[in-house]
């Protein structure tokens, strides 16, 4: 009934990119170019329980994560990254404030299945990825 509709998935891949790529750059900015803001992050991941230098590498995969997602630019990579940045934060931040509120799990988990939902869709319409020849738009 609605089979018209599949040929619109690569634009609808494009927007979720753009969206994902744009909410995990800002994320990442916070957390790297505040003067003290990324050892103050690295601190707190510590005192999660994980070693520090995730945070660092939380904080870059968010950056740089997004900027991929942009750009089209190996995608499943970024978007892989992205899947298991929130992941961690689910489980180790959020999980325990419930799904809604201000801290609640909802808003990482919606991020998660945004980078699980490329990370199987391929980059879609305006990516690197496809103009590069390293992944085949569907």
């Amino acid at each position: 009934m609605f089979t018209w509709l599949e040929r619109f998935q690569p634009f609808g891949v494009l927007v979720g990119r753009f969206v994902l790529g744009a909410i995990m750059m800002v994320h990442g900015a916070d957390k790297i170019f505040p003067r003290g803001s990324l050892y103050s992050f690295t601190r707190m991941v510590g005192h999660l329980g994980m070693p520090p230098w995730l945070g660092y590498l939380s904080a870059f995969t968010e950056f740089f994560g997004g900027a991929l997602l942009i750009l089209g630019l190996l995608v499943p990579v970024a978007s892989l990254g992205i899947a298991v940045n929130m992941a961690v934060a689910v489980l180790k931040v959020h999980l325990h404030h419930g799904l809604t509120g201000p801290e609640g799990f909802e808003y990482p988990l919606s991020l998660f299945a945004l980078a699980l939902l490329l990370l199987f869709s391929g980059p879609g319409y305006l990516a690197l990825d496809s103009v590069l020849g390293i992944q085949r738009r569907r």
